[in-house]
């Protein structure tokens, strides 16, 4: 038996039970749930939703002081495979070396296990260190009894307990029997470990699969496998909502190795994870899918977006933002302020289509027998495989058993199990396990796309050049449109990333969102909204501050006032999460003097950019370093990233989101486009949408970590949509030239 399968089948609680822990074992079963979401789930009347939020983690420990921890969250390279377990461990007190780490399958009663959104730390830290805290306490009261003393004399301490009093100690594997017949603590009466005490938290851990990951070793959806598996390459509509109206397979099935063809029926509204449909080539190797797949004579009917094209719809969105729309957020009176007939500017931004463009392209093998559909796959979701696949086999999401394997990068495609559902179907369709492996060109060409936007701002300035009047108005496809197709306008979570949670102290505000219809598939893509509206919102900042020929950071300070909380619409952890302008104006200050602001005048050619933004509720601020040479040759020297995520479990981790950020912020900025023509995607492959190289991107990135007690809030995106602003405006000092369209190389910089 391979080691993948040995891992694979390790991974489920019936297994976890069975072949990794003796009959003696302790096994903890913890609620996990975040209060908030506890609460919703106890009052709900809807026994499925609230059964989706009431999930257990499990921990395990052997007679010989072995500790497995199930981690619910997928690792695409952030760690949190061994973050969230390090919390636990930490307030377990055992030993990291002695943790053993497995993979859980997909779930409800491991609670949400979307890896999407930054908030897999914020989410579940605190039932995390609940959960470490019960095993602990028991522990504890397994010693005490056995000692005939009071639990209050002894403690937890590194894999033991121990009782000072009479210098006596009991390793964890030794307690284990009679920590199973201890009563279960109830949370409020669970002592979590004070700060100073932390063993693992704030500490730069070293992730526990790392050596595996770097050796080869680690097994990605790429790589799975099942015994008697066959291949399939899939022919699609090259058009969004495309239908087949016919195909002849004759020359297909003359490729050596193909043995049928398989038509996947046509997707039907409302689309959101389902597969694209069209005439699946089933072979021996995917190679020879691939080759058969060549061979196909396919003609689609195109469909209602046939005349997609992204020049026409550009100006179309451009034009939208020029007139009023429905105002998604209002102070004062803006329109009054305008009417008053001072000094006002006004500029129009635009952002295309991004593609998510992991490293590895969407990768899934499947099973369907007996009932049961058995799945490999990287996926971000695994619940919403269940979901998707057990709708499109039309079985119950129990009989859908997902594995998760490590990701080759995500960045948000994959927690859309389309793909997946595609080699389920065609499992059920040949009556084998099929591997389904996407092509790059099939990756690009297919995917869930970033939303392209155009934004419209207008201020009224006085005489020191201080907003007295702010309108902006965006226009953009929405997510939600995946979901009903009649959606044509931005969701209250999406307005909410950047638009109107405007920070700045300005008297008269309107945040303004027009209709834009969907023609391709609509995706959250790392930091999602935020993108572009922080790309309009601190590129015309810093156009307000040039034009009052004040200094960027002194301006910017000056735009947030004094610090306070802000009062938003539709922020659903105001009380936990306030957006705190105080925290946002301190990284901006500490970004400023580590990256020697005041030093650093620009000079023709050599200049600084600055832009700060609040995102998955963390205080980000990033000031990009450009030279520019006569050529018009750009070079980033350097980027210095301040961040205010609230409590930091793993510092290194931590740094590593934020460098990456820098990367992928810069690489989307300088040449990420994705355009349509007569419906059809135009780029397929990295010669057409490139990412960034070492040359291109970054040549060292500074990241300074606030320390901080306040709660833990997102990493993973929050440090992408400031980089945009910031470097743009770096260039605009630079140069003289402002960029208001990505991506930057479609501009002339000199």
């Amino acid at each position: 038996m391979s080691r993948i399968e040995l891992r694979i089948e390790s991974q489920s609680r019936r297994n976890f039970l069975g072949n990794m822990l003796s009959a003696s074992a302790l096994v903890i079963g913890a609620r996990i749930l975040p209060l908030e979401l506890a609460e919703a789930a106890s009052t709900s009347t809807n026994e499925a939703a609230a059964a989706a939020w009431t999930p257990n983690v499990y921990l395990g420990l052997e007679t010989d002081g072995t500790v497995i921890i199930i981690t619910h969250r997928s690792e695409m390279g952030t760690g949190i495979r061994s973050v969230l377990p390090a919390v636990v461990a930490d307030e377990l007190e055992a030993d990291w070396k002695r943790v053993k780490i497995e993979q859980a399958i997909g779930d409800k009663k491991y609670g949400d296990q979307n890896t999407d959104g930054s908030c897999s730390i914020r989410d579940f830290y605190d039932a995390m260190r609940q959960a470490g805290a019960t095993a602990r306490t028991m522990l504890v009261s397994a010693a005490a009894e056995k000692w005939g003393v009071s639990a209050a004399e002894c403690k937890a301490q590194n894999h033991k307990v121990v009782h000072a009093a009479s210098n006596r100690e009991l390793g964890y594997g030794e307690l284990v029997a009679l920590a199973a017949k201890q009563a279960v603590p109830k949370k409020e009466e669970l002592k979590l470990k004070p700060s100073a005490e932390f063993r693992y938290i704030g500490k730069p851990l070293q992730t526990i699969d790392q050596a595996d990951i770097v050796a080869g070793k680690g097994i990605f959806g790429i790589d799975a496998k099942m015994p008697g598996m066959v291949y399939a390459s899939i022919e699609r509509s090259p058009v969004y909502g495309g239908k087949l109206k016919s195909f002849d397979d004759s020359a297909a099935k003359q490729v050596k190795g193909v043995q049928q063809t398989v038509v996947i029926p046509a997707l039907t509204p409302p689309y959101q994870f389902k597969p694209l449909g069209g005439v699946a080539v089933i072979a021996n190797s995917t190679w020879a899918a691939l080759q058969g797949r060549k061979k196909l004579k396919v003609e689609w009917d195109a469909g209602a977006n046939a005349a997609y094209d992204s020049v026409s719809y550009k100006q179309a969105l451009i034009e939208t933002v020029q007139k009023p729309q429905k105002a998604a957020r209002n102070v004062g009176d803006v329109d009054a302020e305008f009417a008053k007939g001072g000094k006002t500017h006004e500029a129009t931004y635009y952002v295309p289509h991004l593609a998510h463009a992991p490293m590895e392209p969407p990768a899934a093998v499947a099973e369907f027998k007996d009932g049961v559909c058995t799945i490999h796959t990287a996926t971000q979701n695994p619940q919403a495989v269940q979901d998707t696949v057990a709708a499109a086999l039309g079985i119950d999401k129990s009989k859908v058993i997902c594995n998760v394997t490590l990701l080759g990068g995500g960045f948000g495609r994959k927690s859309k199990p389309d793909y997946v559902a595609e080699a389920a179907l065609l499992s059920k369709a040949v009556g084998k396990p099929v591997k389904v492996t996407w092509s790059r060109e099939e990756d690009i060409r297919f995917d869930y796309y970033h939303a392209v936007a155009a934004m419209y701002l207008k201020a009224a300035v006085d005489a020191k050049g201080k907003p007295t009047a702010w309108l902006q108005r965006s226009a953009f496809p929405s997510i939600g449109a995946m979901f009903n197709p009649a959606t044509n306008t931005g969701q209250p979570f999406e307005l909410g990333m950047g638009w109107s949670n405007l920070p700045f102290d300005i008297p008269n505000h309107r945040a303004e969102n027009g209709p834009a219809q969907a023609h391709v598939r609509i995706g959250w893509l790392r930091s999602v909204s935020n993108i572009y509206h922080a790309f309009g919102v601190h590129s015309f900042a810093d156009e307000l501050a040039a034009l009052a020929n004040r200094d960027r950071v002194e301006y910017l300070l000056e735009l947030l006032g004094s610090p306070r909380k802000v009062d938003l619409p539709g922020n659903p952890l105001a009380q936990k999460f306030p957006l705190d302008t105080g925290r946002l104006r301190n990284v901006i200050e500490l970004v400023a003097e580590k990256s020697g602001w005041a030093k650093k005048k620009p000079t023709k050619g050599r200049a600084l950019g600055i832009a700060a933004h609040w995102s998955f509720y963390s205080y980000v601020a990033a000031v990009v370093e450009v030279e520019v040479d006569s050529a018009g040759k750009l070079r980033i020297p350097r980027v210095d990233i301040a961040a205010d995520a609230g409590q930091i479990i793993n510092p290194d981790r931590v740094r590593n989101q934020f460098e990456g950020a820098s990367v992928f912020g810069t690489s989307i900025a300088l040449m990420g486009e994705i355009t349509a023509k007569n419906g059809a995607i135009q780029q397929s492959n990295f010669d057409g949408y490139p990412v960034a190289r070492m040359h291109e991107a970054p040549l060292v990135t500074h990241v300074h970590l606030v320390p901080s007690d306040a709660p833990p809030a997102g990493v993973g995106e929050p440090g992408v949509p400031p980089i945009l602003p910031a470097l743009c405006n770096a260039i605009y000092a630079a140069t003289g030239n402002r960029i208001r369209e990505l991506p930057i190389n479609q501009h002339k910089l000199v």
